[in-house]
């Protein structure tokens, strides 16, 4: 068998190199190109070139240098989430019931009234004490550890002085409700059956009709044997409604204990279209007004032009 036949030799030819062999590249090996050894796979020996070099592999940074970092930017981002997406608030009292228990955490969405949403009827929200709801009631004292996991959405608030109520009316609504009755909204009753706490009364006391002014609600606990709500505080300012601006969102889930997790959704009850009549009416109104107006102004100029030419 001839070897060699590329030389024209009886032997293997011997590479500038001093290695024998046939599988030349034709070329110079520059820049990042490197030659492949006998036998092995492309890669292999880029230690040994790396150490003739006088470069040694990278050293990875140490995990426990890279940990505060880590904590830094979950901590940060806990933080905004709680800030402008979504903050847990814990149930302390059985005014929702049977909607909500005691004990029960709630996760809050904060982002849509950053867009301008406004609460809506049958809502439940959480807001921060319009002023004398809640005067003369304790609230828990958290240690250090507590306190710093809620300033950062990791645990719900016990210091803050908020409130969770669901919204019976909003800006406009007229609302009233007589002893043992049903709650009426614009001219229709309410049949609250599907959130009402079992044998509870929708108002043992009656109220109204009361109309609730712009950019606020009125608020009303499931329990409402046992729920200090806008009924009770009437005589504050505002005449037991809640601005708009104190609500800090909808709360949305029960994210706590997992037996208990459910969503929190607008009744059917609110969706009935009758409950928009009445505050159709009045813009309905203002705009055959405004139409009319420039008629009657018309028509007097002519009947006095009329006048004066006779």
């Amino acid at each position: 068998m001839a070897v060699g036949a590329r030389s024209g030799h009886d032997g293997p030819e011997k590479r500038a190199d001093g290695a024998f062999g046939d599988d030349t590249t034709g070329g110079d090996v520059t820049g990042d190109e490197q030659a492949q050894p006998p036998g092995g796979t492309p890669g292999e020996g880029d230690d040994e070139a790396a150490g003739g070099s006088g470069e040694g592999p990278k050293k990875q940074r140490s995990f426990w240098k890279e940990l505060p970092l880590l904590v830094g930017i979950a901590l940060v981002l806990a933080l905004l989430i709680k800030t402008f997406l979504v903050q847990a608030f814990s149930i302390p009292s059985e005014s929702m019931m049977n909607t909500l228990q005691k004990g029960d955490r709630v996760l809050v969405d904060k982002l849509t009234p950053w867009f301008g949403s406004e609460p809506e009827r049958g809502e439940v929200v959480v807001f921060h004490d319009p002023g004398g709801w809640l005067e003369g009631q304790e609230t828990p004292k958290p240690n250090v550890v507590q306190k710093f996991l809620s300033f950062i959405g990791l645990m719900p608030s016990a210091e803050e002085k908020d409130l969770i109520k669901r919204v019976i009316a909003v800006g406009g609504d007229t609302v009233s409700c007589k002893e043992g009755g049903k709650v009426v909204l614009n001219g229709v009753a309410l049949d609250e059956s599907a959130y009402l706490a079992p044998g509870a009364v929708p108002c043992q006391d009656s109220f109204g009709p009361i109309k609730v002014p712009k950019d606020r609600i009125w608020v009303m606990g499931d329990n409402r044997q046992n729920s200090l709500d806008s009924r009770f505080h009437q005589q504050l300012p505002g005449g037991g409604t809640v601005s708009n601006d104190e609500v800090v969102g909808r709360a949305v889930v029960i994210a706590w204990p997992v037996t208990r997790w459910a969503t929190l959704p607008v009744p059917d009850v609110f969706d009935q279209p009758a409950l928009n009549k009445a505050l159709g009416a009045a813009p309905l109104g203002a705009a055959g007004l405004a139409g009319a107006l420039p008629i009657v102004l018309w028509r007097r100029k002519k009947q006095a032009a009329r006048h004066t030419a006779e």
